[in-house]
């Protein structure tokens, strides 16, 4: 398979530690409809606190603009996951601190959504595997999807070289900093639905990483967001 139009390779001066294939680098074909080959979506919940880490939306589409070809929608989406409109999203985001508890429109959306191949990124903000978000939400999809459905990602998972290549999830300096439950979480944990994961569920935090003023990048010896580039071009191709 050669590389599609939506994505490109990063140059040799953007590789983190090889190149990725032309295989791994694109998705086989883009797919949100209209003008845009990907909208960042953030999923509105009535439990807990869905609106936080405001900045971070807009620094991973800065992101992708400058990595790939995708077109790329320049406003994040903000829909309700009781409205069935997020059912034709490409990609969902979800995160909070505190209670997930879907009611029932949401949980038919939630479930309707994955098992039908969408993508839903879920980080706790709390960085805390005993805190209440981490605790509601597993719940949740332990409800939905069983109790073994959320599974730790082997290392050679391929969204760990869908675009650039990682030997795992990095690390965030909230971790490397004691925050939450001060453990290095090295793994992500996901639901995978017919050999492709449709849940990708974060206890890094990575929210507030990736949350900063867009001026302070160009002072960051590495660029942080990178991860964001290879979750996206996994869900948009897997």
């Amino acid at each position: 398979m050669g590389a599609a139009p939506g994505v490109t390779p990063p140059s040799a001066e953007s590789r983190l530690e090889a190149a990725p294939t032309a295989e791994s680098a694109a998705p086989a074909a883009p797919k949100a409809g209209g003008i845009y080959d990907f909208t960042f979506t953030r999923l509105m919940y009535e439990s807990g606190d869905w609106d936080v880490d405001q900045r971070m939306p807009s620094n991973i589409l800065d992101t992708l603009l400058q990595y790939t070809t995708l077109r790329v929608d320049p406003e994040e989406k903000i829909i309700p996951l009781a409205d069935s409109r997020m059912l034709t999203a490409p990609f969902c985001y979800m995160a909070g601190h505190k209670l997930v508890e879907f009611n029932p429109d949401e949980r038919r959306n939630f479930e309707s959504y994955v098992r039908n191949g969408g993508f839903v990124f879920v980080d706790d903000c709390n960085h805390d595997i005993d805190g209440l978000f981490a605790k509601s939400f597993e719940r949740e999809m332990a409800s939905i999807f069983g109790a073994d459905a959320l599974a730790k990602l082997p290392k050679d998972h391929p969204i760990y070289g869908s675009f650039f290549v990682f030997d795992g999830p990095p690390a965030t300096a909230i971790e490397l900093n004691g925050w939450g439950d001060d453990l290095v979480h090295d793994y992500l944990r996901g639901v995978t639905i017919d050999g492709r994961v449709g849940v990708l569920y974060s206890n890094k935090d990575y929210g507030c990483e990736w949350d900063f003023e867009w001026r302070n990048k160009r002072w960051l010896a590495e660029d942080i967001t990178k991860f964001a580039v290879n979750i996206v071009v996994y869900a948009l191709s897997a």
